[in-house]
């Protein structure tokens, strides 16, 4: 039985090795992106990779596209059973010279994006009675990081919602689990890098098992948690970052 899945943030970095992924173990796979060409290409290389995907330009804060973004995913690839909400942006700097437009920037794209994502795709879950969510956090709600109060805001509520839903979709059938990576090499984190919010070989350092993470390393366990054998998982904060923050 060949399941669709959406991802979001699906293009580039985590999302896109998610998507590449989840294709490769034969689920198809809905791409969205902000970025509608990014989204096309991405959608492009896992089809001549012999997978089934396709790319929507989707602005996951903006909950009407959200809502046409799902509609073309039910017309073209079928019900979605799967759901990952990966997208997001980080912006840095002094928690005084945040002003309320970026923050309010910041939420919608990190954690009001999963709320709209998770309230279009669960009637058709338990309809189904069967479906997973994976929402992607952060390990920077472990401990906080100065100078970046909305995104780790954000990523903090992402947990909450994760159990919460848990919580109240548990006897339909489906699970509702959180991955908060640790320090994994992807655009936005070179940018933070760029930025000069964190160093990278004190970060390194940091590692219990020494080496950076990559994407694939968040991607191999979300292709757990969204297949069968996960089905006795829900609720949890499931960490992968290398032996750091447990």
């Amino acid at each position: 039985m060949t399941r669709t899945a959406i991802v979001t943030g699906g293009a580039s970095g985590i999302g896109g090795a998610i998507s590449r992924r989840l294709a490769a173990e034969g689920t198809a796979v809905a791409v969205f992106d902000i970025n509608a060409a990014a989204a096309t290409t991405a959608a492009d290389k896992i089809r001549a990779a012999g997978g089934t995907a396709i790319g929507c330009g989707v602005d996951v804060a903006d909950r009407a596209a959200v809502e046409a973004g799902v509609a073309q995913v039910r017309s073209d690839l079928g019900t979605p059973a799967i759901l990952v909400n990966c997208a997001g942006v980080t912006v840095s700097g002094p928690f005084l010279e945040l002003d309320l437009d970026t923050w309010n920037r910041v939420l919608a794209t990190n954690l009001t994006s999963a709320f709209h994502c998770c309230q279009v795709v669960l009637p058709d879950m338990v309809a189904a009675g069967w479906g997973r969510i994976v929402n992607i956090s952060s390990s920077s709600t472990h401990s906080g990081v100065p100078g970046m109060a909305a995104y780790v805001s954000s990523k903090s509520g992402m947990i909450g919602l994760t159990k919460v839903l848990a919580l109240e979709f548990g006897r339909s059938g489906i699970t509702v689990n959180t991955i908060p990576p640790g320090f994994i090499e992807t655009p936005m984190m070179r940018g933070a890098l760029d930025n000069g919010v964190f160093d990278l070989d004190k970060q390194v350092a940091n590692t219990p098992v020494g080496r950076i993470g990559r994407p694939e390393d968040i991607a191999a366990t979300c292709a757990f948690l969204v297949g069968e054998d996960a089905g006795y998982i829900t609720g949890q904060v499931i960490g992968v970052n290398g032996g750091r923050n447990t």
